[in-house]
């Protein structure tokens, strides 16, 4: 376990490290809650199911299906053998917050306040990538447009340099002609 104390803080990089995109959320695993929170993994889905008006829909949290956690398990670099008897539930960061309520230890606070910035950082991130991505775009449209531009102007001088040719037949050269010579 994790000791959360003024020398030994828990790192932003472990918290986010335990954050994972299901279904479209971002959501944290009952049993790294648990370990942040140093209790168990089944005393914190008891208290959660003791208190489950305070998670009302799956924007709170939901429970994995097989495949989800299948695919962590993948993730993860887990093997299948031993481990979990349940699927394990995702909590949202609404579902987090929740949690901040039914555990009250000075660590479960601390470790609360740790995951709410983190998942705060995150978002400010995801919306700052969204604002170089909507540039970005703009750019590649600019250019987009710039390249067909380039095109029709070569277009049109390579037509320029056609006619010209047309119009003007070769000039009889005068002057010294070293072919005529032999």
């Amino acid at each position: 376990m994790i000791k959360l104390d003024k020398n030994n803080p828990i790192s932003d990089d472990l918290v986010l490290n335990k954050i994972y995109h299901v279904r479209g959320a971002k959501v944290m695993l009952d049993k790294d809650l648990a370990a942040l929170y140093e209790v168990q993994t089944r005393d914190l889905n008891k208290a959660v199911s003791r208190n489950i008006q305070r998670f009302p829909a799956d924007d709170f949290m939901f429970q994995l299906t097989d495949s989800e956690f299948k695919n962590l398990m993948f993730h993860f670099g887990t093997s299948s053998w031993g481990g979990n008897r349940k699927l394990p539930y995702a909590f949202t960061e609404q579902g987090v917050a929740m949690l901040s309520g039914l555990l009250k230890s000075d660590r479960a606070i601390a470790v609360n306040i740790m995951v709410m910035r983190v998942f705060t950082q995150t978002r400010r991130m995801l919306a700052d990538n969204s604002e170089i991505r909507l540039e970005i775009e703009k750019i590649k449209s600019r250019l987009d447009h710039q390249d067909k531009n380039l095109e029709a102007v070569f277009r049109c001088l390579d037509e320029l340099l056609e006619k010209r040719d047309e119009r003007n037949p070769p000039r009889v050269r005068i002057g010294f002609k070293p072919d005529l010579l032999v």
